[in-house]
């Protein structure tokens, strides 16, 4: 993911009140331990100061209160940006929305992803049909998965929807290995396989 993806992550996990160690928000991350010191720079940059807790059993602890905007899109949205530019009759207006509806397109994947499947080549679309085809009969899948600073790994994972970041493409999944919903980026899955079982 994004460094702002990790770091708006980051806070949510903070935001639990639960002390986390270093080591497990790489781990949440999948990040190096010196990038969540690099992360809580940041934050604290931004005015959000996280205590640290010396000692064996320490950690970051937030101590305050953080309400976070929702960041992802979802189907509504989209439906409602339609609604408006049928009953608009700006022209002006309905081109903005029309673009607007078009960024949104970037984030939420639906009915019209048939589009950015050309963006892939032959072997991320085969690893984005794989999942589609899971997240559609409600199957597992394993990877084997290539994570920065802990190279491949094998993960056992239940996918849950398919986005577009930054022009990749991700998968939002459970895995099993991690007990957390991760975003699986398709470009550092080594192989993947779609399991009979199901989830």
């Amino acid at each position: 993911m994004s460094k702002i993806s990790n770091v708006l992550n980051m806070i949510e996990y903070l935001s639990s009140g639960k002390r986390y160690s270093i080591q497990e928000l790489s781990e949440k991350l999948e990040v190096s331990p010196r990038m969540i010191r690099v992360y809580k720079n940041e934050i604290e940059k931004a005015g959000i100061y996280i205590d640290t807790i010396m000692g064996p059993y320490g950690g970051y602890v937030l101590n305050q209160s953080i309400r976070l905007p929702k960041r992802k899109f979802v189907k509504e949205d989209y439906q409602l940006i339609d609604k408006c530019i049928n009953l608009t009759t700006n022209k002006e207006d309905k081109e903005k929305l029309n673009l607007l509806k078009d960024k949104i397109m970037g984030i939420y994947i639906g009915s019209k992803s048939e589009k950015r499947e050309l963006i892939l080549n032959d072997e991320n679309l085969n690893k984005y049909n794989i999942f589609v085809r899971a997240i559609k009969e409600r199957r597992k899948v394993k990877i084997l998965y290539y994570s920065y600073g802990k190279g491949e790994l094998e993960r056992i994972v239940n996918p849950r929807e398919m986005f577009l970041f930054n022009d990749d493409w991700y998968c939002a999944a459970f895995c099993e290995l991690r007990c957390d919903m991760r975003h699986f980026d398709l470009k550092r899955i080594r192989k993947i396989e779609l399991l009979k079982e199901k989830f």
